[in-house]
């Protein structure tokens, strides 16, 4: 089995909302987006699939429409650090949202409301590797290493079942990331395109910030050749 579907709504449509509504698209969510600038939403691109509405993302008329009540995630990513926490703090006290997450520029403000259960984020790359580890899971997507820049994160993969028996080659264009090695019966493998996948491998990958989230998404669904099958 994969990933269940979840429902997202996102407050802001800049280059971390859009960032992150892409890529929750990309692995098969429903995603509304907030904005109170209408061409914003231009960065989301001509077939994005999902919800855009006009307004303040703090407002409870506004989220309501947004169809936040169904919503099983909500990140506050504006650009505004006090419209973020409000947001975030309606989303969780006032409709219930089990995973919600804000972009805090200030660093005081953020540990306050990180002792609060809603944790934040800052930097641009990493918005959506953060979020998204909050809505499938810290245990499957926590970066073993990041270069000193924070650019790349070599990642452990929990792979779906059904990628056994295809090669590193598919797997690789699949998630758009790069195997870096294989763990095989205790040793390291470093593999080639053609290596199969075996059950009981450990595979970890190299990707980009931004995308180590969403590479461990589609790596733990099936092949789509066997999700047609």
């Amino acid at each position: 089995m994969g990933l269940a579907t979840v429902y997202v709504v996102i407050m802001g449509c800049g280059r971390v909302g859009s960032a992150l509504a892409r890529a929750l698209v990309r692995i098969g969510h429903q995603v509304a987006v907030i904005d109170r600038d209408p061409s914003a939403f231009r960065r989301l691109g001509r077939d994005f699939p999902g919800e855009q509405l006009t307004g303040v993302g703090f407002d409870r008329d506004v989220l309501q429409r947004a169809g936040i009540e169904r919503a099983g995630a909500f990140a506050a990513v504006s650009s505004g650090d006090n419209s973020n926490i409000i947001a975030a703090r309606v989303a969780r006290e006032t409709f219930g949202v089990e995973r919600v997450v804000a972009r805090i520029y200030d660093a005081k403000r953020a540990a306050v409301y990180e002792r609060l259960g809603i944790p934040t984020i800052a930097t641009v790359p990493w918005t959506t590797d953060r979020f998204l580890r909050t809505l499938i899971g810290d245990e499957n997507t926590s970066s073993t290493w990041r270069d000193p820049t924070g650019t790349v994160a070599i990642t452990e993969l929990a792979l779906h079942e059904d990628w056994f028996g295809h090669t590193v080659q598919d797997l690789e264009e699949a998630v758009a990331a790069r195997v870096a090695f294989i763990v095989r019966f205790g040793q390291g493998v470093l593999p080639t395109a053609k290596t199969l996948l075996q059950a009981d491998d450990t595979v970890y990958v190299a990707a980009t910030s931004g995308r180590v989230g969403e590479a461990v998404a589609l790596a733990a669904t099936a092949p789509s050749n066997e999700e047609e099958s």
